[in-house]
C-alpha cells in the first residue's frame, strides 16, 4: 500500500514539473516506468526465495539392519577374584594357572601351626572334661547306694521306734542321713549337667579352632578356571588381599555397550557374531541373552572418567555359540542382527 502511494506521489510530482517541456516530460516518464519494473521483478524473486526456505524437506532415516559395539569376552557368571579370608605365609601350592578345579578343592595353604596348637588344646581340654563328667557321675551312683542303705535304716528305726526300742534322738538322726544323702545327689546331679555343659563350650571352641585353621587355606569357591595366581611360596598374604582371577564354570557370552541411539532395536533372542577388532573374520556367532533394562554411563571402554558426554548405553550380552574360539578377557566388535 505504501509502495503505491509513493509511485502516485512521484507520477503527480513529475507531471507538475515538466508540463513545460514535454520532451523532458517523456524522458523521466520513461526512466520511472523501468524503475517500477526492476522494482517488481525484485519484489517477486524475493518471494520465491521465501517460499522456497519455508519448506522443509524430509527425508525417511535407512533402516538399521546391525548394530555394531565393541565386546570383552567373559563367563556367563562374571570373573571373580580370589582372596585370602586371613592373613598368613604361603606355605604350598596346589593348583596351577589354566587348570580347571572343582568347588571346595585346595589353591593353597598357608602356615597354620598355631590355629592347629590351639585345636589340638581344644581337643585335650574336652577329653579331661569328659573324664570330670564321668567321675561326677561315679559320686552320684555311690550316694545313691548310700540313700538306699540310710532310707533302710530309717525304716528298721520306725518300726523301733513304735515299739519303744529306740530313742527319738536316733529316729531323728537316721531321717537326717536320708535327707542328707538326698541333698548331696542332686548336688552331684547338678554338677554332672555343668560338666555336660563345659562339653558343649569346648566343643564350640574346637569348631571354631577349625574354622580358623581352615581360614589358612585358599579354596575354589565352585568349579571353573583358575585363570591367574599372584601369590608365591614362602609370600605373606595380608588379610583379604587379592591373590588371582577364577573363572567359573558355564558358557562364555560377549559383553557389550549399544548407544542409546540403537538402544530400543535390540532385543533378547536376537543373532549376532563376533570378529578381530579391525577385521572382517566372523569369529563365532551367538545369541542375545540380555539386554539392560536401563541405560547407564559407558564404562566398559571409558578412556577418560572425566567425559562429560550426555550420551547413555544399554549393557547388551550375547552368549557364544563356540567359546572356544575365544579368549577370556579378549576385545572384540559385536555385531547383532536387529532387522
Amino acid at each position: 500500500m505504501d509502495l503505491t502511494i509513493n509511485k502516485m506521489t512521484t507520477v503527480s510530482f513529475l507531471t507538475t514539473k515538466t508540463t513545460k517541456d514535454p520532451l523532458r516530460s517523456w524522458r523521466l516518464l520513461c526512466v520511472f516506468a523501468v524503475s517500477l519494473t526492476l522494482t517488481a521483478c525484485g519484489d517477486k524473486k524475493d518471494k520465491t526465495v521465501d517460499q522456497k526456505d519455508s519448506v522443509h524437506t524430509v527425508q525417511t532415516p535407512k533402516q538399521v539392519n546391525e548394530v555394531l559395539g565393541v565386546a570383552v569376552i567373559e563367563p556367563a557368571a562374571r570373573i571373580s577374584q580370589l582372596s585370602a579370608e586371613t592373613g598368613g605365609l604361603v606355605k604350598s601350592i596346589t593348583v596351577q594357572i589354566g587348570q580347571q578345579v572343582r568347588k571346595g578343592q585346595v589353591i593353597l595353604t598357608m602356615d597354620n601351626a598355631v590355629e592347629s596348637a590351639q585345636l589340638r588344646q581344644a581337643n585335650v581340654k574336652i577329653g579331661t572334661q569328659q573324664d570330670a563328667i564321668e567321675t561326677a557321675r561315679q559320686n552320684v551312683q555311690t550316694l545313691q547306694v548310700q540313700l538306699q542303705k540310710a532310707e533302710a535304716d530309717l525304716k528298721r528305726n520306725e518300726t523301733l521306734f513304735a515299739g519303744k526300742a529306740l530313742t527319738r534322738k536316733e529316729l531323728d538322726d537316721s531321717r537326717y542321713d536320708v535327707q542328707n544323702l538326698q541333698q548331696q545327689i542332686r548336688a552331684s546331679e547338678a554338677q554332672v549337667k555343668q560338666a555336660q555343659g563345659r562339653v558343649a563350650e569346648l566343643r564350640a571352641d574346637i569348631r571354631y579352632a577349625s574354622t580358623v585353621a581352615g581360614l589358612k587355606t585358599v579354596k575354589a569357591p565352585t568349579d571353573g578356571t583358575l585363570l591367574s595366581l599372584d601369590a608365591k611360596v614362602g609370600q605373606f598374604l595380608s588379610s583379604n588381599q587379592s591373590i588371582g582371577d577364577f573363572a567359573p564354570a558355564g558358557p562364555l557370552v560377549a559383553v557389550t555397550e549399544v548407544d542409546e541411539l540403537f538402544a530400543l532395536n535390540v532385543k533378547v533372542g536376537q543373532r549376532a557374531y563376533v570378529r578381530p577388532q579391525g577385521s572382517s573374520e566372523r569369529l563365532t556367532n551367538g545369541t542375545v541373552v540380555l539386554s539392560s533394562p536401563y541405560l547407564r554411563k559407558k564404562s566398559l571402554f571409558s578412556d577418560n572418567a572425566a567425559n562429560l558426554e550426555d550420551r547413555r548405553v544399554r549393557e547388551i550380552r550375547v552368549q557364544l555359540d563356540d567359546p572356544s574360539k575365544v579368549i577370556i578377557g579378549a576385545r572384540v566388535e559385536c555385531l547383532i542382527t536387529v532387522k
